[in-house]
């Protein structure tokens, strides 16, 4: 599998240079998409002269960063993406099991289920409840039924992902490309992964409960009036 992967960040001076590390021990390729950070991520990215770093000069969201990092993927002629989050809740060893995952010649994604998530006390209320309540809509939605629609680790099929034109641009992209995704006769399966949360004032999060609950509601009605009036693709 010509497989690369894909890290979008954003202000994690704090954890960036191990997620960097711990993926380069996987032995694949890396490039790494500095959202607009304004602190000392950028340094701490160029120090490492085997990824490939790319640069926003402003904060344009999750998913433009992703978007980015397919558009040079696929450049390469990579086929498959693996994106995993720059926070350091992901093990970067786990995208083994997703790659596993895919089976013979099948273009699909790969969800990483993260386990765990309701026994580690580390694990804030807005992730557990943010999981059900995506998990419920997206397949409301007419996406896929999943047990972890929130999960940055995955794996994607390029360049079908870039041909869904998926609208949403920060976290919300991460649920639209699913629903998306499905109604284009892509795939969905899931693989356990594991996931480390750090303690409160510890861990990074650039999540916004509120907020980010009031982007997720939109575009899951701008997704569901598509359905119901036959705009599905």
């Amino acid at each position: 599998m010509q497989a690369v992967i894909i890290i979008p960040v954003y202000n994690h001076e704090s954890r960036v240079s191990s997620v960097v590390e711990q993926s380069l021990a996987t032995g694949l390729p890396i490039i790494v998409v500095d959202d607009g950070s304004t602190d000392s991520t950028r340094k701490r990215l160029h120090a490492f002269d085997t990824i490939q770093v790319l640069h926003h000069a402003n904060n344009h969201g999750k998913g433009a960063a992703l978007l980015t990092g397919f558009r040079a993927a696929a450049e390469k002629g990579f086929s498959w993406a693996i994106t995993l989050d720059g926070d350091g809740q992901h093990l970067p060893s786990d995208a083994l099991n997703l790659l596993n995952s895919v089976h013979d010649n099948e273009r699909c994604i790969v969800l990483g289920r993260r386990l765990g998530m309701n026994q580690d006390g580390n694990v804030p209320w807005t992730s557990r409840f943010g999981r059900g309540f995506s998990n419920f809509w997206v397949w409301v939605s007419g996406g896929p039924r999943v047990s972890d629609s929130q999960s940055g680790f995955r794996i994607y099929p390029l360049p079908e992902i870039l041909q869904l034109h998926v609208k949403a641009r920060r976290y919300q992209y991460e649920v639209e490309v699913l629903v998306k995704a499905k109604r284009n006769g892509i795939p969905t399966r899931e693989a356990d992964v594991h996931v480390v949360y750090q303690p409160p004032g510890v861990r990074i999060s650039h999540f916004r409960p509120w907020v980010d609950f009031m982007r997720n509601s939109a575009t899951f009605s701008r997704l569901i009036c598509a359905r119901i009036f036959g705009q599905g693709h």
